[in-house]
């Protein structure tokens, strides 16, 4: 066996190679420290991948960053509203950043990659992933200055308010109001916010409110309607009492020669007294309501039969003073103006003279009827009472009578005043099908001539129900036809009044 020969390495190898040993070492030094340098100054710039408040900022140093997140949150914001485009800088809306505060929060992330790890991934070309130095915006937004803005700025400027119905001159129409739109403060606070607070997506879509047209005002209605009493016949007195039924809305006005009267002038009732007179009865009448009784209450208000309301009044009220206690019942009811002194046959005795707030006025006198009397805006509260009874079995009837009056008798009145189908006076006015439950009067006075029409009834129209009395005079004589042209006319004008906005 062979033994290895080793032969020693002479004083001059051993230097040459402690020499490049060195050399090698010594250039490895260099070169990490040149790279720990390299490393150091990439500190200063946020690696790629870096966003702060959603902007990119990789390979930017720190005034860089601050100087691209101005530019971009400094951009104006556009508010497109109905059409307009309103360009608005953030500063208006009560926006500011705290550029300082997201820049330090950046490198606090920045400085947590600067470790032993991180430098050898840079020594050996291993970028890490930045992705995970992500700042949110930091940024002091109020809402309610973006509110008041939107009020000074917007609303008050770009609003349309609704506009409102208007008769139509000469006609008994009017001319439909357009609708219009208000800001929605919440929801384009909320579109703004959104704006603000991206750095790409700039515009805010603001929120309208739709507003539908105003209906005609009260006002206009009964100018119109004074002009129509002018125009067709300015001698007569008429007094309009109108009440729609779901709201309090009423108009009461009295009018002749151009010249407004106070209204609750005392005027004769003739049939349209056969309304209380019918309450007086059901109230003491059991219901179902009797054959006999039903079938005379069918001649009272369906034709008006003089004869079958006396003796309703004698044979269900009282033999002797039914028309008295008909009286009492409405005063009963609050009413102070309307009241049955006798019977209606010929020769029938007065049983009691009534004076009464509206008779004993001295600023007008239309010598009504000392047997019946009565004012439109009483006999309309009559009607109100009536229709509230039949449809919810409340107000002034159930609460004057609650154990004598019940809903199915008010359902009851109501069909029987339906049942009056003269096609004259405030039916003549309404669109054909129209539900009116009413009760007409007139009556030839003792000169032999007619003075007084009336017409006291509850219109079921699409839009509204409401009550409607119409009471007219004339102090040499009206003549039917014109007063019936003339009612209708105003029966038409009130309802499209209530029905402006309605295809029915």
């Amino acid at each position: 066996m062979m033994e290895k020969i080793i032969t020693p390495k002479t004083p001059k190898q051993t230097i040459l190679l402690r020499s490049m040993s060195a050399i090698l070492l010594i250039a490895a030094i260099g070169l990490t420290i040149l790279q720990f340098s390299s490393f150091k100054e990439s500190q200063k710039y946020f690696p790629p991948g870096t966003t702060v408040a959603g902007v990119p900022v990789g390979g930017l140093d720190r005034k860089a960053v601050g100087d691209r997140l101005f530019e971009v949150f400094s951009q104006p914001v556009e508010l497109q509203y109905q059409g307009n485009r309103i360009q608005v800088p953030p500063l208006a809306l009560g926006f500011e950043m705290n550029i300082e505060a997201m820049i330090s929060d950046a490198e606090k992330q920045l400085s947590q990659t600067s470790s032993g790890a991180a430098f050898w991934n840079h020594l050996w070309n291993q970028t890490k992933d930045a992705s995970a130095i992500e700042v949110p915006l930091d940024a002091s937004i109020s809402d309610e200055n973006i509110r008041q803005f939107l009020i000074k700025e917007i609303s008050s400027r770009y609003d349309q308010p609704p506009t409102q119905a208007l008769p139509v001159a000469g006609q008994s129409i009017f001319e439909k109001g357009q609708p219009g739109y208000s800001i929605d403060l919440e929801k384009s606070t909320q579109a703004i916010l959104l704006a603000l607070k991206s750095p790409s997506q700039r515009t805010a879509q603001l929120v309208a409110n739709e507003m539908p047209a105003d209906p005609p005002s009260l006002q206009n209605l009964q100018i119109l309607l004074k002009q129509q009493i002018s125009i067709s016949s300015p001698s007569t007195l008429v007094e309009i009492y109108l009440k729609n039924l779901s709201g309090d809305q009423t108009m009461h006005f009295a009018v002749q020669n151009n010249a407004e009267i106070p209204p609750e002038i005392a005027f004769t009732a003739a049939s349209t007294i056969k309304i209380p007179v019918m309450i007086s009865v059901l109230r003491r009448t059991d219901f179902p309501t009797p054959e006999n009784i039903a079938t005379m209450l069918g001649e009272m208000i369906m034709f008006s039969e003089n004869t079958e309301t006396d003796r309703l009044m004698s044979q269900v009220v009282d033999p002797v003073y039914g028309p008295i206690y008909v009286t009492e019942d409405l005063e009963s009811l609050g009413l102070k103006n309307t009241f049955l002194g006798g019977y209606f046959y010929l020769g029938a005795p007065l049983l009691r003279r009534y004076e009464t707030p509206a008779n004993q006025r001295l600023d007008i006198n239309l010598a009504p009827d000392i047997y019946n009397q009565t004012t439109p805006n009483e006999m309309g509260i009559l009607l109100e009472a009536i229709y509230h009874c039949a449809a919810d079995g409340s107000g002034l009837l159930k609460q004057t009578f609650p154990e004598q009056i019940t809903q199915e008798e008010c359902q009851y009145m109501s069909e029987l005043l339906v049942g009056d189908r003269l096609p004259y006076l405030i039916t003549a006015g309404l669109p054909e099908g129209t539900r009116i439950a009413h009760k007409h009067g007139w009556i030839e006075e003792a000169d032999g001539l007619l003075h007084t029409m009336s017409d006291a009834a509850i219109v079921y129209s699409p839009e509204e129900d409401y009550v409607l009395t119409i009471y007219m005079y004339h102090p040499e004589q009206l003549i039917f036809d014109d007063g019936n042209r003339l009612m209708a006319q105003l029966s038409t004008t009130i309802y499209n009044f209530f029905n402006v906005y309605s295809d029915n």
